[in-house]
């Protein structure tokens, strides 16, 4: 595997792949990777012929008192885990290489229209964050194909909005949440939990799943359904954020005629953020 730090560097690998006939797939993420993150590396190999992985800690999407500085940075353990599932390329810039006026004098990305509520709600401008990085990092790698993990639904829903309504020439994919045996959403922040957390977090994917089977049998007061699911999670030790049951288009409160929803849900552990979602098909 081929470590690059520049862009310049990185365009000049990516065009020779290009004019041998190659096709590109790309895997942007912030390193500390896990099985989850890998699994997107497997689909990305599936789908091209080279594969680009990017780590970058992006400092834009994230907001006042969260956790910039305490963001594992594990490049040297990232690169051995990217290279044992045939990644190709590693391209891992620094902040200057992404940035370089600084990020307050960036030209910023919006995407309003999926932002007003859920994790956009908690956390102002995290999206802009996300989407202005993704944009830079798209342009920078010129891949065919980019590769996202569906855990984060409303990230993948803004980057695709993002890739449509921008007009680029690049073919998202969404792969499904990756899971440890207990049905806890693999993440990074995982790793900030105790044993005995990480045993109370799988508790979040049991109550999707009791939600998803009232939703299944026809229960559709939606207000309802989701209190009780926090109440769930509250008596369980957790601090809620949301848990919303949404159109997973539009993103906004699901209607009793919609056919698809998806439930998201967003509490604190302790100090740290979890979150997760479940796609659900409605009785007519």
């Amino acid at each position: 595997m081929q470590t690059i730090h520049s862009t310049s560097e990185l365009r000049q690998v990516i065009q020779a792949y290009k004019q041998a006939g190659k096709s590109i797939a790309f895997v942007p993420t912030m390193g500390n990777l896990h099985e989850g993150h890998l699994s997107l590396i497997d689909t990305a190999k599936a789908q091209a012929d080279i594969v680009v992985a990017s780590i970058f800690v992006n400092p834009m999407q994230f907001g006042e008192n969260e956790d910039l500085d305490a963001y594992p940075r594990t490049l040297e353990a990232d690169s051995v885990g990217l290279s044992s599932r045939g990644c190709q390329i590693l391209f891992a810039p620094n902040a200057k290489e992404v940035y370089p006026n600084g990020t307050q004098a960036e030209t910023r990305v919006d995407v309003p229209s999926l932002v007003d509520h859920h994790c956009g709600a908690s956390r102002p401008g995290h999206f802009i964050g996300v989407s202005t990085v993704v944009t830079k990092l798209f342009n920078m790698v010129q891949a065919d194909i980019a590769i996202f993990g569906e855990k984060d639904f409303q990230q993948l829903a803004v980057i695709r909005k993002m890739a449509q309504d921008l007009c680029m020439p690049i073919r998202i994919i969404g792969v499904p949440i990756s899971r440890e045996p207990s049905g806890l959403a693999r993440s990074s922040r995982n790793g900030y939990l105790t044993s005995d957390e990480k045993n109370t977090a799988a508790k979040i994917y049991q109550i999707l799943l009791m939600c998803k089977k009232s939703l299944e049998s026809g229960n559709k007061d939606f207000e309802c359904l989701s209190k009780k699911a926090i109440d769930e999670l509250e008596a369980a030790g957790f601090k809620k954020d949301y848990f919303n049951i949404a159109n997973p288009i539009t993103l906004e409160a699901v209607s009793t005629e919609s056919r698809e929803c998806v439930i998201l849900v967003a509490a604190w552990l302790g100090n740290t953020r979890l979150i997760d979602n479940i796609s659900v098909t409605l009785k007519s």
